[in-house]
């Protein structure tokens, strides 16, 4: 479907069904679901931030500072970034999104994601370009929730950059939910959880290509941690940027 002929869909369907904020209900037009003020209200993630897990640091530091939890410690993926702090505003559109079923939400989440390609890392990697990879769900909660919220993300933000999205990662083990499980046993919690795919076993398509792993929420990074490892150790993925629409 071209772009001009999804504006002129968006704008009949505004006409017959016209939609509403998701967080003030104002009328909107053009196929949006949040309007400016809500849009703009959402609290970005500015610099100074950390360079490897992306969270904000208070006070005046270097660009290239590491916070305190990172410092130390060796990651499977390069570095995370993610568009804005889950709280307020972000935190129940995001909820609303996974919870309240309301998946048309995932294009104004995946535009949110897409502000990240200010950060000149992203910009940097051209050639090859990125391939986009989400997050998998088990099958079982993927079908409790009926979509897999960050697939939904990555691919309207792979369609808006022109670039690929792989569905190559799986989740073979159904684990407890990673909110519910204190710090230190997330990491156990997923051990094995993830694999290739059955295609990407049999193509190989990602060897030696940068991905940008696309996931909703960082938290503490156990899920970016697990599945960046699996990306390289077995997919032979050369560069793993986990992209994230909040930060947790």
């Amino acid at each position: 479907m071209n772009s001009s002929f999804s504006m002129s869909l968006a704008r009949w369907l505004d006409f017959l069904y016209p939609p509403s904020c998701a967080l003030c209900r104002t009328a909107l037009q053009n196929g949006r679901y949040l309007c400016p003020e809500c849009r703009n209200g959402l609290h970005r993630i500015e610099k100074p931030y950390c360079i490897k897990c992306g969270d904000h640091i208070e006070g005046l530091v270097p660009e290239d500072v590491l916070c305190s939890q990172c410092r130390g410690l060796e990651f499977s993926f390069d570095f995370a970034l993610a568009a804005a702090s889950a709280r307020d505003k972000a935190a129940e559109i995001m909820h609303a999104y996974k919870y309240g079923r309301q998946i048309h939400l995932h294009r104004e989440l995946a535009l949110l994601a897409e502000e990240a390609w200010k950060d000149p890392r992203i910009v940097a990697q051209s050639n090859p370009p990125w391939i986009l990879v989400p997050v998998p769900l088990h099958w079982r909660r993927q079908r409790w929730r009926w979509f897999n919220q960050s697939y939904e993300i990555a691919r309207t933000l792979a369609h808006r950059r022109n670039l690929r999205c792989e569905q190559a990662l799986r989740r073979i083990r159904h684990t407890p939910q990673q909110a519910l499980l204190p710090r230190a046993d997330r990491l156990a919690n997923l051990n094995g959880a993830f694999r290739l795919s059955q295609r990407e076993r049999r193509v190989r398509s990602l060897r030696g290509q940068p991905v940008l792993l696309i996931d909703d929420v960082f938290t503490t990074g156990s899920t970016a941690e697990e599945c960046a490892r699996t990306l390289r150790k077995k997919g032979g993925v050369e560069k793993v940027v986990v992209l994230t629409v909040l930060r947790g």
